[in-house]
């Protein structure tokens, strides 16, 4: 008996389209925030920037250019005083010369010491928050977080009593007073940290001999070096912005010696010569002050990143 072999028929091989790639609507949607927020921010710094390098009489005639329209350096000139009375007031300017370096090394001194003071106290108040046992800590620690969210302004006149009493009203000494010892966020802020970090590391340090002192600075502050990077920067910007307790306690302006430059930015705002402010003047010492934050965020912006990732045991 003959067999029929079954024939099957070949399949036959489909096309393959490549697939089409799903629109992710998350990703965009958070890029078009980000541009947007990076507009937001741009467009306010170039519009400084226009101004700064700009002419009084440019600015009113084209209040819409996007660039300036006859670029000059004449207000940076009339702010670091390198301009006489004429050629401010021919300027548009007020006639005054003023001394925007004097203004500038007032507020470095003031700055630099209430960080560098400031942090060290606040280092070791947190430290010894975090580790320390002694009657009523905990108490007294929520004291310091009770000032945290006490308005600022409740401080002024208290201290600008005691300001009076000890003699340094209109000074940089009684401008740097209320800083030097530390703030209440900084202490919070640092304990925060000290407590993340491993205890056993403190303990093989004292087995070995070493007391709390030397365990703090050869151990501690070393580990803790990205989180103090980052309270120095807010720190920084913080003191290099102050001028609710700069205008009071250094004169309101009245004395060049004791100046700083959000007091000055303040007074030259307010001298017009003809109803009209100095624009052009006014940004470009704002362009000035912030010189240092920039060189500060270029340099110790990272750190203040790593900060963020820290790990108390490396």
């Amino acid at each position: 008996m003959a067999t029929t072999a079954s024939i099957t028929p070949l399949s036959k091989t489909q096309p393959v389209y490549p697939r089409r790639r799903k629109i992710n609507w998350g990703r965009i949607l958070a890029w078009a925030v980000l541009i947007l927020w990076l507009l937001i921010t741009i467009v306010p710094l170039w519009w400084i920037v226009r101004m700064a390098f700009s002419t009084l009489k440019d600015l009113l005639a084209n209040p819409a250019s996007l660039l300036p329209v006859n670029f000059t350096l004449d207000a940076f000139k009339r702010v670091l005083g390198l301009a006489s009375v004429n050629e401010i007031v021919a300027q548009g300017g007020f006639p005054q010369k003023l001394n925007f370096l004097l203004y500038f090394r007032n507020t470095f001194i003031v700055t630099t010491v209430v960080v560098f003071v400031g942090l060290v106290f606040n280092s070791m108040a947190a430290y010894a928050f975090a580790r320390l046992k002694f009657p009523g800590k905990n108490w007294l620690f929520w004291l310091y977080i009770v000032a945290l969210i006490m308005p600022t302004i409740l401080n002024l006149i208290p201290n600008f009593i005691l300001i009076h009493e000890l003699g340094l009203l209109n000074t940089l000494a009684g401008i740097i007073a209320p800083g030097f010892f530390g703030n209440a966020f900084g202490v919070f802020f640092l304990r925060q940290f000290f407590l993340s970090i491993n205890k056993e590391v403190e303990e093989a340090a004292k087995m070995d001999g070493a007391g709390i002192l030397r365990v703090f600075v050869s151990i501690v502050v070393p580990m803790a070096l990205p989180s103090l990077m980052t309270m120095s920067i807010l720190s920084y910007v913080n003191a290099w912005n102050e001028f609710q307790w700069a205008y009071f306690a250094g004169g309101q302006g009245a004395k060049e010696a004791t100046t700083v430059m959000t007091v000055a930015l303040a007074h030259f705002r307010a001298q017009q010569q003809s109803g009209t402010p100095d624009f052009p003047g006014m940004m470009a010492g704002t362009l000035i002050s912030a010189i240092p934050m920039v060189v500060a965020f270029m340099f110790l912006g990272r750190k203040a990143i790593d900060s963020i990732k820290f790990s108390g045991y490396r």
